[in-house]
């Protein structure tokens, strides 16, 4: 029997990947070779909460330990990672653009990543956005990079890697910019018109983070940056209909791709409705 692979996520504030990782990788929870455990830091992430978190998920020892949140260049998960770096636990950070930047630092510390260009931050300003706002847009995002294919494509990268950990291998972790095309190909579109849509979607969500930061940390006029977070969540509103759209073509045709996981992780792949999935290896 193959091994069980123990994973543990630490989420740290919120980025639409991060709601529902764990259940990318076992959507019908009846996976019997991964068992997964979630420790969070809620929506601060300070000092304090990030070395928090890394102590518990480190004493847990798991096998393979994923990272998630934005903000990475900040203090608090900074000391995450080089907690996560100094125990020598196989280790992937799941983060938004803003990440890039210390792309080269993860490397050097021998630590995996996943960053999502379309994963852009929220409007972050007390004019603008309360409970509500908060809720709808992350919602948006998360069926952007569902429809378009980004969370499939982080969910196989890190399906490899538990798959390598099983057969008793040192993974090779991803380092990895999910872009436009890395998505798409997840998604797996099979109407050209469909995959040109969800295209322009996933490059109209990709921009909002350009106007949501100078919004948040370069404007200082009130009445502008409410008028700018207001605008990149319109486009995101907007991108996500798009989005949703491009799937609904996909139905006309019934070729949406569906790749379910079987119990001993083996996805499965079908294309039609009334079809039985087939294990893709």
């Amino acid at each position: 029997m193959s091994k069980c692979v123990r994973v543990g996520i630490l989420k740290a504030g919120c980025i639409g990947t991060l709601p529902l990782l764990e259940f990318l990788l076992d959507e019908r929870a009846d996976r019997i070779d991964l068992d997964v455990r979630v420790v969070g830091s809620g929506a601060k992430i300070g000092l304090e909460q990030c070395r928090e978190i890394a102590n518990v998920m480190i004493q847990q020892k798991p096998d393979l330990t994923i990272f998630i949140g934005p903000a990475q260049a900040a203090p608090g998960p900074s000391e995450a990672r080089g907690m996560l770096a100094k125990a020598g636990m196989p280790s992937i950070v799941i983060s938004d653009g803003p990440a890039k930047k210390i792309a080269k630092e993860m490397a050097e510390l021998d630590l995996g990543y996943i960053i999502v260009d379309a994963d852009s931050m929220i409007g972050a300003r007390r004019e603008f956005l309360d409970p509500t706002e908060m809720a709808l847009y992350n919602s948006d995002v998360i069926r952007l990079l569902a429809t378009t294919g980004a969370l499939s494509f982080v969910a196989k990268e890190v399906d490899r890697v538990i798959e390598a950990i099983k057969r008793g291998e040192k993974p090779e972790l991803p380092r990895v910019f999910v872009d436009r095309e890395k998505a798409l190909g997840a998604a797996g579109f099979a109407n050209p018109y469909a995959r040109a849509k969800a295209a322009a979607a996933y490059e109209i969500a990709s921009e909002v983070s350009k106007i949501n930061s100078e919004a948040c940390f370069k404007i200082e006029d009130w009445e502008v940056y409410v008028r700018l977070v207001a605008t990149g969540h319109e486009m995101m509103r907007t991108a996500a209909k798009m989005s949703e759209e491009a799937r609904e073509m996909e139905k006309t045709r019934d070729s949406v791709l569906r790749e379910p996981h079987f119990k001993d992780g083996t996805l499965g792949k079908k294309t039609a409705l009334i079809e039985k999935p087939k294990k893709s290896r």
